[in-house]
């Protein structure tokens, strides 16, 4: 891939100025840059889904693979199994009817030059699938992922983070020659994360990812693409993200040593020029020199170099309204299936104390986000209890962000009576929302900038039980340490689910429930444990039964 003079302005918000960069065909490279940098849209004018004012990249002539971090499953597929979903990642059945109807017209018009390169090109193109191990690379992938029990099962029914996985397990058996991943880990569990990395490293192909996991980006990329918001420049960078922090780092020490031996000497010019200015008329010497060090004067200043922007970090409030009572939740005997499923839980009980930081631990599918919706009412048990303490106020933080209105604007989503416009404008601000900003529609928004929406519609409640469902998501590692510093000093109760293990030890949680795989449709006793720092990386790093 070799991109050159890439230029591009959205109105006055210039992205991209005369950037130039390549990548060999092998190469697994992270895309970095603070939010807003143009990362995702890099993507999209590789995808021929956004057009540049000026320069080109230049691709291989090769498949793309892409996963965006908004998966929505195409309504087609939506009544197809999980095992026929992935498979069609390489539709060599339709591939190979196409190129039969080829060679019956070929048959008819053997003189044609048109069919036969048509015929050429489907061949080239089922062979690149690897027809032979099309079964062995499916079932590889699907066991790898955790998809096993998952492959029978009509997409529509699938959790979002089922999607997640089943739509990233699809471009990765699609075996394409360029894979576009953006910020692919946010559904992945500890030993899926560790399959897909060990496929990308060894991929033959190659591989650009966007990622806020750094871990993730250490272990796959060989190369680092830096698109810089302050200068509009992009630079490759050899190594992983660890070395380009380090490389960079360096570069920006001596960068602002050279600025400020510029800054220095324009400031000796300029209290020359001032004298000069003020020099009696009789003085021609040093009024001529004053002319001459004033063009001088000009070079220095356009030669002047542009400090890297500290860019604003998101600054967030949690502290509740009012104090709940010493048992603000109770769970008492729940039972819940959905229609022709297997139940998820039964005669699950609990109970949370004020104060608590409390962990529910499970794999993807297993029934931790549907516990939350039963908690907060939008699901209804089929026998039991949710208790809900008096003077205890809750705030739900949804992983797909069920809790946002597309269709309403950035303020209309948080707006609350406890505060004027005015303060709301103000609180949007800390959340990186300023001026006109607040009046977008959240259904133009990235992630990113949803799940600050959603964050902060939340946080405004001031509630004394937060309910969070994989709130790291989405988010860089500067602002997922400072959710998870003020969350560590929330006075409230906390529930939260995670695959985030750096989060989860950073907060402080003090007990885990931990929802068991099923067996032979019978639902084993859920545990609940004191919180260890050995437990949670035996579940997320060794992913084990832990029952």
């Amino acid at each position: 891939m070799k991109a050159e003079h890439l230029s591009l302005s959205f109105g006055a918000s210039k992205i991209y100025d005369d950037c130039s960069f390549h990548f060999d065909a092998k190469d697994k490279a992270g895309i970095v840059g603070v939010n807003g940098a143009g990362k995702t849209t890099l993507f999209k004018i590789i995808l021929g889904q956004q057009k540049l004012d000026e320069g080109e990249i230049e691709l291989p002539s090769l498949r793309l693979g892409y996963l965006p971090q908004e998966i929505k499953i195409e309504p087609a597929h939506e009544n197809i199994t999980v095992w026929e979903y992935i498979a069609n990642g390489r539709p060599v059945d339709d591939l190979q009817e196409r190129l039969n109807q080829e060679y019956e017209k070929y048959a008819k018009y053997p003189e044609s030059n048109a069919i036969l390169a048509r015929i050429n090109e489907l061949q080239d193109l089922i062979d690149s699938y690897d027809i032979a191990n099309f079964d062995n690379e499916l079932l590889k992938i699907v066991e790898k992922m955790n998809l096993g029990d998952l492959v029978d099962m009509r997409v529509k029914d699938l959790s979002g983070g089922q999607k997640s996985k089943v739509a990233f397990a699809k471009v990765l058996f699609e075996n394409a020659g360029l894979l576009l991943l953006d910020e692919p880990t946010n559904h992945l569990d500890a030993s899926t994360k560790d399959f897909v990395a060990n496929f990308l490293r060894n991929y033959n192909g190659m591989v650009l990812v966007i990622s806020h996991d750094v871990d993730f980006l250490n272990t796959v990329t060989n190369k680092t693409l830096f698109v810089n918001k302050t200068t509009h420049k992009m630079k490759v960078y050899n190594g992983n993200y660890s070395v380009f922090r380090r490389q960079y780092a360096e570069e920006m020490a001596e960068k602002d040593r050279r600025i400020s031996l510029q800054e220095r000497e324009i400031k000796r010019i300029q209290e020359f020029v001032e004298r000069a200015r003020n020099a009696k008329r009789s003085n021609t010497a040093l009024i001529k020199q004053g002319h001459v060090r004033e063009k001088m004067l000009d070079r220095k200043m356009a030669e002047l170099e542009v400090r890297e922007q500290e860019y604003q970090r998101v600054a967030i409030n949690v502290e509740p309204s009012k104090q709940s009572n010493k048992v603000p939740l109770e769970v008492q005997n729940l039972s819940f299936h959905y229609d022709n499923k297997p139940a998820l839980y039964d005669k699950l009980s609990f109970s949370l104390t004020r104060g608590e930081k409390f962990l529910i631990c499970g794999e993807n599918g297993i029934g931790k986000s549907t516990l939350l919706k039963l908690i907060v009412g939008q699901l209804k048990p089929d026998d039991g209890s949710i208790i809900i303490g008096n003077n205890t106020s809750i705030a739900y933080y949804a992983q797909e962000f069920e809790i946002l209105d597309e269709r309403e604007t950035i303020m209309d989503n948080v707006k609350s009576y406890d505060f004027t416009d005015t303060e709301m404008r103000s609180i949007l601000a800390n959340f990186l929302f300023h001026g006109d900003d607040v009046n977008k529609k959240v259904s133009v928004l990235s992630p990113g900038e949803k799940a600050r929406v959603a964050l902060c519609k939340i946080l405004t409640k001031r509630a004394n039980v937060i309910i969070l469902d994989e709130p790291t998501n989405h988010f860089d590692p500067e602002t997922q340490k400072i959710i998870g510093e003020n969350f560590k000093d929330y006075s409230g109760t906390l529930i939260v689910v995670s695959h985030n293990p750096s989060f989860v030890e950073q907060i402080g949680i003090t007990r885990m429930l931990i929802l068991p795989n099923h067996e032979n449709d019978k639902v084993p006793l859920a545990l609940i444990k004191n919180y260890s720092r050995d437990l949670l990386e035996y579940y997320y790093y060794l992913n084990s039964d832990l029952v």
